[in-house]
């Protein structure tokens, strides 16, 4: 770790904090612990730039770069005016800021992000611009002023590959939660027979392939003055090699299509197979047997969820017919279309916000 240090804090779901602390220890991040909305970890700015590049179910990288006590209105004036924003803020970049007041004697949001804006422009010689490429974010809390910058930009779940996108898509960060929820390591092959646009295949075979998720896209500690190009960029790593391959399926061709060239953007496109067909012709792969991870429509996403039962049906049947020995892992938000499925889900269930609704991740063991 570098010598500077200050609190590092990955963004979650709500009920995904420990899942994202797993991928945190495992990628050598020391000191972490799951807190509500994600993970914190002390670091300094190589970890930032780390973290954004190889935590796959993270949806931001927060760093806490500083704080201090005020008040009233009028000393967090003066001690916003005091602070050295330059050390980590470049007069050339805007900046937008946002403000949140909890439990502090300045509780008026608005006025505080006016006098933190007015110290940055005239002391510091930093634009505010609602489009700036970099967010400031400012949580008085108790009368303590703490100073983050959201160092990802856009949501880490834009890999930079998935161009086509079909009807309420999979964010790629809740994908490989789920994944790695369903025991998923990299070590098996993984079938999704409803695959839309491909998310679980994909970020199951760059799992695999040991490809980092964020080597494909910029980030806004990009446009901060700690950022050193040359040390970020020896930050890469090698593919993995692997024989395993990886199968998405689709009754609807465009998402076949478009799933098929994700997976070539994403690398993957020589492990990774798609075909069109229905459920109930869904092969059983060759080889050893994985995981089964789909998410197929919900009653709430089309409207009639009694048109559904036929199709869970379906696939409960061809799953327990052909996919003897491999694992499942369902989402959706209709518990009664899980269970029309007829499959052994275990009794632990993970719930998560998704797309507007509170879906379910059902799990079951080897077939």
């Amino acid at each position: 770790m570098t010598e500077t240090a200050f609190e590092i804090f990955a963004t979650a779901p709500p009920g995904l904090e420990p899942l994202l602390l797993q991928q945190v220890q495992a990628a050598g991040f020391a000191g972490a612990q799951a807190v509500p909305g994600g993970v914190t970890f002390p670091g300094g700015w190589p970890e930032v730039w780390r973290a954004n590049l190889e935590l796959r179910g993270a949806g931001h990288i927060l760093a806490r770069f500083g704080s201090f006590l005020a008040f009233h209105l009028a000393q967090l004036d003066k001690r916003s005016r005091k602070f050295p924003w330059t050390d980590t803020l470049r007069r050339d970049i805007p900046v937008r800021v946002e403000v949140s007041c909890h439990k502090s004697r300045i509780y008026h949001a608005g006025a505080a992000q006016q006098r933190i804006e007015t110290a940055l422009r005239e002391e510091a010689g930093i634009a505010i611009a609602a489009d700036a490429p970099v967010t400031l974010k400012v949580r008085i809390f108790d009368n303590t002023v703490t100073l983050s910058v959201d160092t990802s930009g856009e949501s880490l779940h834009k890999r930079g590959h998935k161009e086509a996108v079909g009807k309420a898509p999979m964010r790629e960060t809740l994908a490989s939660l789920f994944l790695a929820h369903c025991g998923y390591d990299g070590s098996e092959p993984v079938v999704d027979p409803m695959c839309g646009s491909g998310t679980f295949v994909i970020e199951a075979a760059e799992i695999a392939r040991a490809l980092q998720p964020g080597r494909s896209r910029d980030f806004a500690f990009m446009q901060l003055a700690s950022y050193d190009p040359d040390a970020f960029a020896a930050m890469a790593t090698t593919p993995r090699d692997t024989d395993l391959r990886f199968y998405g399926s689709d009754r609807d061709t465009g998402a076949v299509r478009n799933a098929t060239a994700n997976a070539e953007r994403a690398g993957v496109g020589d492990i990774v197979t798609f075909a069109h067909h229905a459920i109930s012709d869904l092969p059983r792969p060759p080889g050893p047997p994985g995981l089964v991870i789909v998410n197929p429509p919900y009653g709430a996403r089309i409207g009639n969820r009694n048109l559904l039962f036929p199709l869970y049906g379906a696939l409960g049947a061809t799953l327990k017919d052909r996919f003897r020995g491999w694992r499942v892992g369902l989402v959706t938000s209709e518990p009664g279309l899980a269970k029309a499925t007829g499959l052994p889900f275990t009794p632990d269930r993970l719930q998560v916000p998704h797309g507007g609704l509170r879906v379910t991740l059902f799990r079951t063991d080897p077939l």
